[in-house]
């Protein structure tokens, strides 16, 4: 039985080497997306979530890297990767046990968010959260 995604709810890419002002007003101006207002302050780690359609976003990224919230090596929630909603984060946790795939998790956003992290085999990672506890479906920009 594979893991049940629901949705693709971002994408959230590195914004490195340029001030988050300035990439915010490329995201804004040039593609034309609105800035999710009601993202939380994660500390240490600044950037925007900036809203696309209905759900989804992209999450742009800046800060130290690896960021205050890494647990070590290759597990660093402030990576690039691409996030999905599972019907039932504890199912998915359950399936990637069963298959034997590692994975680790965080809760860097609030304390009741668990986020499930997983690497692809060409290493890109992918993260897993509870449909209902993200952000991305909820347009209050």
């Amino acid at each position: 039985m594979a893991i049940k995604i629901l949705e693709i709810h971002h994408h959230a890419v590195r914004i490195d080497g340029q001030p988050p002002e300035a990439v915010l007003d490329f995201y804004t101006n040039v593609l034309g997306l609105a800035a999710d207002q009601g993202r939380p302050h994660i500390e240490g780690i600044p950037g925007y979530w900036m809203n696309v359609g209905d759900v989804g976003q992209i999450h742009l990224i800046g800060g130290a890297f690896p960021s205050l919230v890494a647990r070590g090596p290759g597990q660093d929630p402030a990576a690039p990767h691409v996030a999905m909603a599972v019907a039932s984060i504890i199912e998915a946790k359950a399936e990637l046990d069963r298959l034997g795939v590692p994975y680790w998790t965080s809760k860097a956003v609030s304390p009741e968010f668990e986020q499930v992290f997983v690497d692809d085999p060409c290493g890109n990672m992918i993260e897993l959260h509870q449909l209902g506890n993200c952000r991305c479906g909820h347009r209050k920009a």
